[in-house]
């Protein structure tokens, strides 16, 4: 049972890192990291020199349908949405996370990307539902 706590709040957290997409870039400080939670910076802006803010609204797309499936995806695992759920939104939540992330793709986000494909893994290839953990 515990385990089941510890996935669907592993799920819901990966869901909300996506929220840092639309908050505000912290204070740089000298020497500082970039911050890697930038809307107005893809390669879509550069490459096909599409207007800022149709890339800006797409990700904010994107982002509340990473949150909602992810959300989903984890209140399935606990057994607050129907176990039945749990593939399709955990793999739509994730593809919509792997967009997001390679659309405006930073280098510190290879960690969501891989967390993103075990949670594919996870539900296509291993076939695994929350109602396996004990």
């Amino acid at each position: 049972m515990l385990m089941k706590w510890l996935l669907g709040a592993f799920l819901v957290a990966h869901a909300f890192i996506h929220v840092s997409y639309l908050t505000p870039a912290p204070p740089r400080t000298a020497g500082g990291p970039e911050w890697p939670f930038e809307l107005t910076r893809s390669w879509l802006v550069t490459g096909l020199s599409l207007d800022p803010g149709i890339v800006r609204a797409l990700g904010l797309a994107l982002v509340a349908t990473t949150v909602a499936l992810l959300v989903g995806a984890g209140l399935a695992t606990v057994g607050w949405l129907p176990a039945a759920w749990w593939t399709g939104l955990a793999t739509a939540g994730a593809v919509s996370s792997l967009v997001t992330l390679a659309l405006y793709f930073h280098p510190w986000l290879v960690l969501g990307i891989a967390i993103d494909l075990v949670i594919v893994w996870a539900a296509l290839l291993a076939a695994w539902q929350p109602a396996g953990i004990r």
